[in-house]
């Protein structure tokens, strides 16, 4: 007997902090696309507890099981498909998706919101990105509204068909710019002047356009960074490109693939824009 879940990966394009006493409370607005990559989580029989990850540590298997007071033993074994810490919410999804999968193999009985607020909560004791567990809850691109955990934040989706190719220059620890003053303060000013504009005008090219001008505004990017979006947003065949929140990646979308086969760059990844979410085999 084995239960999986697939969660999609989820890049943050503009966002606001969203400090809160209270856990659950506590997250960010802003708007973000999903993956067709992201993290599977396979839960089987076992004499003992084992874990396979392929990417990292067990530290999120650790924080989860922990705080679902959990003591049986299972395998659970993880397969990681964006690269860690680069801004592709990976903590989140591998939280979520093994959440859901516990509680399909264990038959729980919890529900899908009380999962997602484990995994919130999970995210907000390591340090993690703030919204992209809720986000992941989602389908397509999705407008973070109200911060919190599932249950308690509010999200939109919006479904489009569209080609996402990245690249990683490495990562950024996402706790050095969410608990830092001064970044706080010039994301806040920016996200929220942006999640107005969003709110008021949902498209792609808008949340491109505006992820850009975020971006920049709150000199996030690194040289590397914006040297390549350039190159992107240099191109007609292109809606727009940005870096990927918060990680030293950059990311950019078009119709379809073809219109990135002109561009000649060692370590370019290529997915879809994800319209279906959650997924469970």
């Amino acid at each position: 007997m084995s239960n999986t879940v697939f969660v999609p990966g989820h890049i943050t394009g503009f966002f606001t902090i969203e400090n809160h006493e209270v856990s659950l409370k506590k997250g960010s607005c802003g708007a973000g696309i999903l993956l067709s990559h992201g993290v599977t989580t396979t839960v089987s029989h076992s004499n003992k507890l084992k874990f396979n990850v392929n990417q990292g540590d067990s530290t999120v298997i650790d924080e989860v099981l922990k705080i679902l007071e959990i003591d049986t033993d299972f395998k659970i074994v993880q397969d990681i498909q964006l690269p860690i810490g680069a801004g592709f919410g990976t903590s989140a999804a591998s939280a979520l998706s093994l959440t859901l999968a516990l509680n399909e193999y264990l038959d729980l009985g919890y529900s899908t919101e009380l999962c997602g607020q484990i995994a919130h909560m999970s995210e907000v004791n390591l340090g993690g990105g703030l919204g992209d567990v809720i986000a992941q809850t989602g389908q397509g691109m999705v407008l973070r509204t109200r911060p919190g955990a599932p249950g308690i934040g509010e999200i939109k989706s919006f479904e489009t068909e569209a080609s996402i190719v990245w690249k990683t220059f490495g990562g950024i620890e996402t706790s050095s710019i969410i608990q830092d003053p001064h970044y706080q303060q010039v994301i806040y000013d920016a996200g929220l002047k942006y999640l107005e504009f969003f709110e008021e005008k949902s498209s792609l090219r808008n949340f491109l356009d505006f992820s850009y001008r975020f971006a920049d505004e709150t000199k996030l990017m690194s040289g590397e960074v914006k040297n390549l979006v350039d190159n992107f947003n240099s191109s007609d065949d292109i809606f727009g490109s940005s870096m990927a929140m918060l990680g030293n990646t950059v990311f950019a979308i078009a119709e379809n693939e073809d219109a990135f086969q002109n561009f000649d760059i060692e370590g370019l990844h290529i997915c879809e824009l994800n319209n279906v979410g959650i997924t469970y085999d």
